[in-house]
């Protein structure tokens, strides 16, 4: 049986990565070495570091990846796309082109026989009315067309360097270090939403860089599945058993 997998938080293309282009290529050799196993791939957001659609021109670059996504899609390999944070201005070039399909929104879906509850994570239960305000200015339609008259580099620039800056100032702030049971809002989501759809077998989640694998009932299992700038973390689902692993290059990756 072919089996399902996960992964999250690529941030390809980041200024603040210096080992970027290598990054990619090992993002697509794992995606070569599971073409024949897996029936579906789940990219759970932030797999740009920055993204941006316009009409007739998209961000240069990611030649390899978006290549890669075009065999596993035209090989019948079902390839979902989750919008994150930093790749939110998606508008149909991915789908057309390279056949994924897109999810702007956490879904709940039935895989195998279980059900799971998927999403990026960014918005779930955080109270940083900075954070929330930026999300809602970011999704405005209104503010997204305003941001696309601005000329293509200006507006590259802007969202590359606004993105580094993100980055280098969450790890200098340590905000991708466990904060604990009681204050991850991923996890106080994930216990809130379970009193309402008791049924949700497992919560799957990026967002946060981390590699957390936690039981919140007998029956209901919450991931957090880290990222592919460092930890090149991944979930496998192949009908009974879920796992995380961490890439290895010729290694024995199921």
């Amino acid at each position: 049986m072919k089996q399902v997998y996960f992964i999250s938080d690529a941030h390809l293309g980041s200024w603040a990565i210096d080992h970027r282009r290598m990054q990619e290529r090992r993002l697509v050799r794992f995606l070569d070495d599971i073409k024949d196993k897996a029936q579906a791939v789940y990219m759970l957001g932030d797999m740009f570091d920055y993204w941006y659609e316009y009409k007739y021109v998209v961000p240069k670059g990611y030649t390899r990846f978006l290549g890669k996504i075009s065999e596993l899609t035209d090989r019948g390999v079902e390839v979902h796309y989750f919008i994150g944070n930093h790749d939110i201005w998606m508008f149909g070039y991915l789908e057309r082109e390279c056949g994924v399909i897109l999810h702007k929104e956490p879904v709940t879906v039935e895989i195998m026989g279980k059900e799971f509850f998927l999403a990026h994570g960014d918005g779930l239960g955080d109270p940083s009315r900075k954070f929330r305000f930026l999300r809602k200015v970011f999704r405005n339609r209104t503010c997204q067309f305003l941001f696309s008259l601005l000329p293509t580099r200006w507006s590259l620039w802007l969202g590359h360097s606004w993105a580094k800056k993100s980055m280098q100032n969450h790890r200098l702030r340590g905000i991708e270090r466990y904060l604990g049971e009681d204050k991850e809002y991923e996890i106080l989501f994930a216990k809130d939403y379970l009193k309402s759809h008791p049924d949700i077998n497992y919560f799957i989640f990026g967002h946060r860089h981390l590699e957390l694998d936690l039981m919140l009932t007998h029956s209901s299992r919450l991931l957090i599945i880290g990222d592919w700038i460092t930890q090149y973390t991944y979930v496998v689902f192949d009908g009974k058993t879920l796992t995380m692993h961490n890439y290895l290059e010729g290694g024995d990756n199921k």
